[in-house]
């Protein structure tokens, strides 16, 4: 139930509609809970799409540790996370592969165009890091 409320908010964002009736439904979410199921599947799903296309992800993983984040924006974050790792899609990629992926780019694209000031290079830092881990590669610097 709630993986579809925060899919469903995220579409309501995204499309300009208002929320507040499905925002309150999320109000007593354990945030913090959620968060650290969140890092195991996005682990799982980097492997499959390779690392350049977990960067974005993980960028938005990393922008719901800031503690400022309006509940309205950690709503649409986790929502675009779960809608793009989640088997569910609009388009299906065994439909038509090149807009089965373009679905998912487009919901992180609106995503991270709408909070794109709370993207600090150690946020960058920290995805770039554990992109690292994840792929056996050493940590490359990236000098701004």
């Amino acid at each position: 139930m709630v993986t579809l409320t925060l899919i469903l908010v995220f579409f309501y964002i995204i499309t300009g509609r208002d929320p507040k009736e499905l925002m309150a439904k999320l109000k007593g979410i354990d945030w913090n809970g959620l968060y650290i199921k969140l890092k195991n599947k996005l682990k799982s799903y980097a492997r499959k799409v390779g690392r350049v296309s977990a960067k974005p992800i993980l960028i938005l993983y990393y922008v719901l540790s800031d503690e400022t984040l309006s509940l309205q924006d950690k709503v649409m974050i986790y929502g675009c996370l779960i809608y793009v790792i989640s088997p569910a899609s609009l388009i299906s990629v065994s439909v038509s592969k090149i807009f089965g992926v373009l679905d998912e780019a487009t919901a992180i694209f609106i995503v991270i165009r709408k909070i794109y000031n709370r993207i600090t290079p150690e946020i960058i830092s920290k995805a770039e890091t554990t992109l690292s881990e994840w792929f056996d590669e050493p940590v490359q610097v990236q000098i701004a």
